[in-house]
Formats: C-alpha cells, structure tokens, sequence
C-alpha cells in the first residue's frame, strides 16, 4: 500500500472511530433520558399528573439535540476526510522539485533560479546571501526570466560551502535602480506538513514554504547521472 492509501485509510478509520463513539453517546444518554421519564411518571402527583404535551416538549428537545449532535459528527466525519485527502494529493509531491521564493540548499549540485526582473529593466544583477544575510556574491544576468544555474563557484574559482544561500535580483534602468526582488528557486520536498490548517511543505536543506506558495512542479532533476 502506497503512502497515499495508508493516509487516506487512517483517516478514514479515525473518522469512523469517532462517529461510532458518539453513537454509542447518544445511544446510552437516550437509555437515561428514558429511565428518567419513567421515574418521572412513576412518581407523579396522581392529584396533578404531568400533561402529556410535556412529555412529547421533552422528547422533542431531545430529539433535537440527538439530530444536531449527529450533524456536527458528519461535518467533522467530513472535514477529516477532505482533510486526508488533501494531505494524500500532497504525499504524492514529495521527492519532487517545487518552485519557491524560498531558500535554497547548495550542497555542490548547481541551483536552479527563475529571476524576475522589471519590465523596463535593462541591467539585471543577482545577488547571493548566505544563510546570515551576508552578500557573498553578485554579478550580471541576462534581463530574462529564463531559468539559470547558480554554480556555486566564487569568483576566485572556490566553491561555497554547503548550506542554505538566498536569491535576489536587482532590476536597473539607465543605471538606476527599480526595484530588488527575491527570486524563485526550484528545491527538492522533502516533507508535507499540516499545520495550523495549513499545509507546510519541507524543503531540502530546511527551509519551509506553505503548499499555496508553490509556483511550479517538476520531477526532480537527477544529478548522480
């Protein structure tokens, strides 16, 4: 069984779990009510009897709340099952590569970077933080968005170390400045989250984005051929 219907069946059990048990609630809480109603017409004033319409008021109410409690079961019954669905589509994401305003993990394999620049740009400049925010690196790209390669290779021909690096592009015209935005950069899911009813994707290296960030998805590109 695949990862997608081990999380829906779990969910699924889980949902079903918890209907039940709330049957079994009202089931036994009805068995009380009725017991009650009993004691209460057994011990009645014979001179002054309980008035019939009481007793259907009684069973009305009753019926109310048994109807309104199996109610919010099946909204959550259905809620979980959206839910696992949701996480079950996701499941299917990881070990791809997402694209992301995020930062990216170099670990020796070029990073994939879809600038961004303006529209009236004629200079582009990418800009390469390390994981404390120090530039470590910045020199000239095409004005394009075409996808790019950041080799990870200084300008002394040293490679940077491993870690997480953080993208910018700063989009120039006539030699002043527009605009620094930060670019997408495509990483490898290593994780799908749920969160605060939001679903938090892992990337490789750590870094975290929400799922509705994601821009684009591709099969991951492999580096060991």
């Amino acid at each position: 069984m695949d990862v997608t219907q081990t999380t829906a069946a779990a969910a699924t059990t889980q949902a079903a779990s918890a209907v039940a048990g709330s049957s079994s609630v009202i089931s036994a809480d009805f068995e009380t009510f009725l017991k009650m109603l009993t004691v209460q017409a057994t011990n009645q004033d014979p001179l002054n009897p309980l008035d019939s319409s009481e007793y259907a008021a009684q069973l009305a109410a009753f019926s109310t709340v048994e109807q309104q409690v199996q109610t919010n079961d099946l909204l959550t019954t259905m809620i979980t099952q959206l839910g696992a669905m949701s996480m079950a589509q996701l499941s299917g994401w990881v070990g791809m590569e997402a694209r992301a305003t995020a930062p990216a993990f170099f670990d020796g394999e070029p990073v994939q970077i879809s600038p961004n620049p303006a529209r009236l740009a004629d200079q582009a400049v990418l800009v390469v933080q390390d994981a404390d925010g120090n530039e470590v690196q910045r020199y000239d790209i095409d004005v394009s968005t075409d996808t790019i390669a950041w080799d990870g290779m200084s300008d002394d021909g040293d490679s940077f170390s491993n870690g997480l690096y953080t993208f910018h592009v700063e989009s120039y015209a006539d030699g002043e400045l527009l605009r620094t935005d930060q670019a997408e950069v495509y990483s490898r899911i290593t994780e799908a989250r749920g969160e605060n009813g939001d679903t938090i994707l892992v990337l490789e290296g750590g870094a975290r984005v929400s799922a509705n960030a994601i821009t684009a998805l591709r099969e991951a590109t492999d580096t060991s051929a």
